[in-house]
């Protein structure tokens, strides 16, 4: 059995990630990327540095507990950054790192298109619920 070095284990380990395999680690990653507030943090990061605080003023129903795990996860997973400036008080601030612009196309275009087809979704949800409901009152 030929040894391989540790570039071509990884080589070959992305060739090998399918998020359809329950153990794939792109599936956990899928999982952490359809968040809603994942989305809506990138896209608020999109134009530049923000602290905390204009963050959850941004990011309008999200719990200070979530904001925060959020933001650690995203830091985790390499897409944000957080800075720390020793002053009184403290501030903490967040910016995308490169990785965490390269998916902004993608999160934004999803965001866009949720708010230009809400109609058509809102009329489909409301034909459903119409037959649903007439089916179960016969």
């Amino acid at each position: 059995m030929a040894t391989r070095t540790v570039a071509e284990q990884r080589r070959q380990s992305r060739e090998e990630y399918d998020a359809f395999l329950d153990a794939c680690p792109s599936r956990k990653l899928l999982e952490r990327l359809s968040d809603k507030w994942v989305s809506l943090i990138l896209v608020a990061l999109a134009d530049g540095e923000q602290r905390y605080s204009e963050l959850a003023r941004s990011v309008a129903g999200v719990s200070p507990k979530m904001l925060t795990q959020t933001l650690r996860n995203l830091e985790r997973d390499g897409f944000v950054i957080r800075s720390i400036i020793p002053t009184v008080p403290i501030r903490v601030d967040y910016q995308l790192t490169p990785l965490g612009r390269s998916l902004l196309p993608v999160v934004s275009a999803i965001k866009s298109w949720a708010e230009g087809h809400m109609d058509e979704v809102q009329v489909a949800r409301d034909h459903y619920d119409i037959a649903t409901e007439q089916n179960l009152f016969r």
